[in-house]
């Protein structure tokens, strides 16, 4: 009884999280970035940052509870369900023919090598030891550069609206309120995620500690969790553009999301993880 009451628990908080993360967190940065005029591609790496933020926490705590092997786990579940989903999202929204740009296809080469790089790591059974954290940043600086410069030379395409948008875009003071109210959201977000995921930290490290529960299961646990805010902003971003007829814009903000989200989960979340495992297994 006492165990199933600890999986009630577990998946109530990381439930939570993800409803946090979704009505919340990622409603509150979307809201911002069009307040701002960006364009598509800033609004999937913002919503990437955004759907990311649970797996930030996850992998955190688990770390802080020494349980690496459950946020490896969480990291390689995650990214892989993120790109299925992203596929779906494609395909139900008949948006195949967008996934020829060339610089859609480089961004997705890159998505499919975060899932081979720790699926790798595991196989040759390499650790994620402190060394591997410089590896990452360097990694994750060159996918964010090479993202970059293939939108700039595959998707030179912009029309003339847009060069209006990016010229109006300027710091006005209606703007400058606007970005001090959702910033005081963003913050409340913040604190409410923190007190949830040190509910869920409890949680893990009692399911893992008291009643032996292989860190293998929660980490494919938490990646499905955590990928449900990603799978719910592919399809919106293709919605929302689809409503104004410029399903391209769509296609990329999604992909955004999903480079984004992935390469951060990998190089950066994970290194993190590794860094609090290094400071509290000592």
């Amino acid at each position: 009884m006492e165990l199933f009451w600890e999986f009630i628990q577990f998946i109530f908080y990381a439930g939570l999280i993800v409803v946090i993360s979704k009505y919340l967190l990622v409603t509150v940065l979307r809201k911002l970035a069009e307040s701002l005029n960006l364009k598509p591609k800033t609004v999937g790496n913002i919503a990437g940052v955004a759907t990311s933020v649970p797996e930030l926490l996850t992998v955190s705590f688990s770390a802080f509870t020494g349980l690496i092997d459950a946020s490896t786990y969480n990291i390689i579940s995650s990214n892989v369900i993120n790109s299925i989903q992203y596929l779906a999202a494609i395909f139900l929204n008949k948006n195949q023919k967008e996934l020829q740009n060339r610089a859609i296809k480089i961004d997705l080469g890159m998505v499919l090598l975060t899932i081979l790089i720790p699926i790798g790591l595991l196989v040759f059974k390499m650790e994620f030891a402190v060394g591997i954290v410089p590896i990452f940043i360097l990694l994750f600086l060159l996918f964010y550069f090479i993202n970059s410069h293939s939108h700039k030379l595959y998707l030179k395409g912009i029309t003339e609206q847009e060069k209006e948008i990016e010229e109006e875009t300027k710091w006005v003071r209606g703007k400058k309120r606007v970005i001090i109210k959702y910033s005081i959201f963003l913050f409340i977000i913040a604190v409410l995620l923190y007190i949830v995921g040190n509910l869920l930290s409890n949680t893990l490290e009692s399911l893992c500690m008291k009643f032996s529960v292989p860190q293998l299961v929660i980490g494919i646990l938490l990646g499905f969790i955590t990928s449900i805010p990603e799978l719910i902003t592919f399809f919106e971003s293709q919605k929302h553009h689809k409503k104004e007829e410029n399903a391209r814009d769509g296609v990329i903000e999604a992909t955004n999301n999903l480079l984004t989200s992935n390469i951060l989960n990998l190089f950066v979340i994970q290194a993190i993880g590794v860094l609090i495992y290094s400071l509290v297994s000592r």
